[in-house]
């Protein structure tokens, strides 16, 4: 692992964050604008359809996406990562920003990359470091600050809301750690767009998105355009790729872009003011995600030293 790659890694899955920010303020704009419109139906579309796109693209590419089936673990490893990270990351975050709204939602979620320090911990016995605890700390209270403008004392969490919050926080964890083992052998394109497809068929073997009557107007086809290929195709693909260079806690933190991202672009579209607040709060993420960018491929190093060490 080189420095040039571990920075690539962090580039990648920085930059799928923002957009996935770019996304959330479309789809915001879709729920006000069609009150008809639901999560699922959304998660459905942008998922099948983005789904579809990667794995044409792969076999254009000559990635050759079906060898992954020819595997028994590889096919069980894009399965899971379609149902349990997937969808979970996607929809159930869609919800909680339905049954409450995006603040709340975003900072739940955002405790993902606690749930993958504790899985290193008590799975591979990987104490987190001290510079990655402050990291973690600094970023969430930066998200924190973004999210809530400081008034923490008016955040109202009701039970619905933390259950579907947390699930998408678990989703965080099990979107970045699921599809590691499976990466390095077949390409990101390979990998997502099984994902995607699946977690999308899955849904609508749950809810058949046909029986949903919506009227789309040109405009909100135009946001869907773009929730389906900035907003999905491009990020997924980047965050996977991501992967291959750094460790699922570094490229999960890069989550807090997302929010940072939001913000922007509701400030330059929606004409939403910025206070110091978000100031405060980037300034705190971006502190924070590059002191943790510095430590991770450390900490990767002796990953790999270990399992060399432990194997011999």
């Amino acid at each position: 692992m080189t420095q040039q790659n571990h920075l690539r890694g962090v580039l990648l899955a920085s930059s799928a964050c923002i957009l996935w920010g770019i996304s959330g303020v479309a789809a915001s704009t879709l729920f006000i604008n069609n009150p008809h419109l639901t999560a699922m139906w959304l998660t459905q579309v942008r998922m099948i359809s983005a789904g579809l796109i990667l794995l044409v693209w792969g076999m254009v590419a000559g990635k050759h996406p079906f060898k992954i089936w020819h595997h028994r673990h590889a096919a069980w490893t894009a399965v899971s990562y379609g149902l349990l990270g997937l969808i979970p990351v996607q929809l159930c975050y869609f919800e909680a920003v339905r049954v409450g709204n995006a603040p709340i939602a975003t900072i739940i979620q955002f405790l993902g990359p606690f749930i993958i320090s504790i899985y290193y911990f008590l799975f591979k016995h990987v104490t987190p470091s001290r510079i990655e605890l402050i990291g973690m700390i600094m970023a969430f209270i930066g998200t924190l600050l973004i999210v809530t403008h400081g008034h923490l004392n008016s955040l109202a969490i009701s039970p619905v809301i933390l259950f579907w919050g947390g699930l998408s926080a678990i989703g965080v964890a099990t979107n970045t750690l699921i599809p590691r083992t499976i990466l390095p052998k077949y390409s990101a394109l390979t990998v997502t767009g099984w994902g995607l497809l699946i977690a999308g068929l899955f849904l609508t073997l749950l809810q058949p998105m046909w029986r949903v009557h919506l009227t789309i107007t040109w405009p909100q086809l135009g946001l869907l355009i773009v929730i389906i290929l900035l907003g999905t195709v491009a990020p997924f693909l980047m965050f996977a790729r991501s992967l291959s260079d750094i460790l699922p806690t570094t490229a999960s933190l890069m989550d807090a872009f997302e929010p940072l991202a939001a913000t922007v672009f509701s400030i330059t579209f929606l004409n939403v003011q910025l206070t110091s607040f978000d100031f405060i709060g980037g300034l705190l993420i971006i502190l924070a995600v590059m002191a943790l960018s510095l430590n991770t491929h450390k900490m990767l190093h002796f990953l790999r030293r270990r399992r060399a060490h432990s194997s011999s």
